[in-house]
């Protein structure tokens, strides 16, 4: 019989993160679940049928406190807690960069640095999964501190990979904009989403369950000898240019 897996996910009840709780709970996959907001981390865990902690990244103690309810064991950890702060260079203030330094690279780190005990006791090679994004590679006006704060996630995930293996694996997914409520501010209206989808080779926004789909890949043992990746999802728009 194969072994229940049992990963634990931040940023459970968020639009990517519940798409990859739903996916991998249909998966037989035990999860624990992070999140701020308790009403919407209750209804996903009895959906998933998942215990959780709620709490906000920002609080270091949180992560010794889901360390400690996780228990012993855990095979994989998705760390799907992100910000979207677009603002030109002159407005934005040093704790804009704080904010999102603190809550996309730092709460990684300390999110894998607390459940590093319980991965490495993982009965095949546990798998860790973070979010960078496309404005990690490409440079994008208006995006400073958000592509500064994912380009620590990325250089993150390549330290983490080499200091973990070969006990533990370490991945990062890139999206470009997704349908998700955290995106909706940038979307506006449909003729916005027409414009910016126009801008990716393949024509459309991406959906939280493109993102999920990679996110299960990779903490499958079908990935098992993947690590030190930063992988994009994001309809080709860090790689392809279909005009002009």
């Amino acid at each position: 019989m194969t072994k229940e897996r049992r990963i634990l996910v931040y940023g459970a009840a968020g639009g990517i993160g519940s798409a990859i709780c739903r996916l991998l709970h249909a998966q037989g996959v035990r999860l624990h679940l992070v999140g701020r907001t308790e009403s919407k981390l209750a209804s996903l865990a009895q959906e998933v049928d998942a215990t959780y902690t709620v709490g906000d990244v920002t609080d270091a103690a949180l992560f010794a406190k889901v360390a400690q309810e996780v228990g012993e064991t855990l095979d994989g950890l998705v760390y799907a807690v992100g910000t979207i702060t677009i603002r030109s260079l002159p407005r934005l203030t040093a704790a804009d960069f704080l904010n999102d330094f603190r809550v996309n690279a730092l709460g990684a780190a300390l999110a894998v640095q607390a459940a590093l005990p319980a991965l490495k006791k993982s009965a095949g090679v546990a798998s860790v999964v973070l979010f960078s994004s496309v404005a990690a590679s490409q440079g994008f006006t208006n995006h400073a501190s958000i592509g500064m704060a994912k380009g620590a996630v990325s250089a993150l995930t390549l330290a983490l990979a080499a200091e973990l293996a070969p006990k533990v694996r370490v991945n990062a997914i890139a999206p470009s904009l997704t349908r998700t409520p955290l995106g909706e501010n940038l979307l506006g209206s449909e003729q916005m989403a027409a414009s910016i989808a126009a801008l990716h080779a393949l024509q459309r926004l991406g959906e939280a369950q493109d993102i999920a789909a990679l996110a299960a890949f990779l903490l499958s043992p079908q990935a098992d000898w993947i690590s030190g990746q930063i992988i994009g999802v994001d309809g080709g728009r860090s790689t392809l240019r279909t005009k002009g």
